[in-house]
């Protein structure tokens, strides 16, 4: 038997199914709430049940103590609705929102995505969780009291393991480490979430993505997030590459295409070698986005990879009639004392 929630102060109605914790009806209605451990450890999700009967779940008393019951308060990462009820909390709207945390993990799984980008799948504790969205990235803090920073590929729902996609940079000092000598079962600290490069979803304009090399790797997160959630968006993603097998992606990006009417792949080579056979599109990604949309004025446009790519989505697209509000980017800088991506 379902229920209705009531979120509050916002007013939000959903529906939860039954033996459905609130905090996973919630996102799966696309009501961001606060969390972090999800298996009642943290009390990041703890919030009040002003009305209707709840099931509290298994929690640890240090995370929801006796005090905080009678007060009327449950940690929604375990908690089941069993009647209509309605709840306060406050909405995550905004990176400002969410915790930034520090924490240890594991390398959990390495994996070769392309002949210089390698997969990184990264475990946080059993009682963490990392809240963060669609496109902001985090930072390895390294011994030296350097940090590297790197994209979260994978969208929000999809947490249990932090997805890295990291180019191999010659010379680079961390990428050279992740590329030689770095083996699953590592330990590294992490601090995130971090940065404002992140989906826009309280907008229905169609969406115009543009992806230089490892810049794929936040937008696949945008792209996985807004199609888990049912987003009904034009989405055009442009993805850059000097050859074909820089593309290390693609069939995955036209598995979206092919399955989602609203979802377009458009790959640009600059340069494809003698062995591509390339029948597709040639020359520099932004330029093709141009040549395709001379006039940007209802479109918003995301843009991440180089900075020299960035910088001229920006300018052609505000040329273009694009609204400069509208113009979102992360530009991945490759340097060996401080890299991003």
């Amino acid at each position: 038997m379902s229920h209705q929630i009531t979120i509050q102060p916002s007013g939000h109605k959903l529906i939860a199914e039954d033996g459905e914790t609130i905090l996973a009806a919630a996102s799966r209605e696309g009501f961001m709430l606060p969390y972090g451990c999800r298996n009642g450890a943290c009390g990041s999700c703890k919030g009040k049940v002003t009305s209707g009967e709840i099931d509290y779940g298994e929690f640890q008393s240090s995370a929801l103590t006796d005090a905080d019951i009678a007060a009327g308060k449950a940690l929604f990462c375990v908690a089941c609705a069993t009647s209509d009820i309605s709840i306060e909390c406050r909405e995550v709207g905004a990176a400002k929102d969410i915790q930034i945390k520090t924490l240890p993990c594991r390398v959990h799984k390495m994996e070769k995505l392309g002949h210089d980008v390698m997969g990184l799948s990264l475990k946080l504790p059993a009682n963490e969780r990392m809240q963060f969205l669609a496109g902001q990235y985090i930072d390895i803090l390294l011994k030296n009291g350097n940090r590297r920073s790197f994209s979260l590929a994978n969208a929000p729902h999809d947490d249990a393991l932090l997805q890295l996609h990291i180019r191999h940079v010659p010379g680079g000092e961390y990428t050279e480490h992740v590329f030689n000598t770095m083996k699953e079962k590592d330990i590294l600290r992490i601090e995130g979430p971090l940065g404002g490069f992140f989906l826009r979803e309280d907008n229905e304009k169609p969406i115009i993505f543009i992806a230089g090399g490892t810049g794929f790797a936040p937008i696949k997160a945008m792209i996985e997030h807004a199609l888990h959630h049912h987003a009904n968006r034009e989405m055009v993603l442009y993805w850059g590459a000097r050859e074909l097998r820089d593309l290390y992606m693609p069939h995955l990006a036209s598995k979206w295409q092919q399955e989602n009417p609203n979802v377009t792949f458009i790959p640009v080579l600059s340069a494809p070698s003698t062995n591509d056979a390339w029948p597709g599109r040639t020359g520099l990604v932004v330029d093709a986005v141009l040549q395709d949309f001379p006039d940007l004025s209802g479109y918003q446009v995301y843009a991440c990879g180089a900075p020299a790519m960035v910088e001229a989505a920006q300018n052609g697209c505000l040329q273009q009639g694009l609204p400069e509000a509208e113009f979102f980017a992360d530009a991945f800088l490759y340097q060996s004392n401080n890299t991003t991506n």
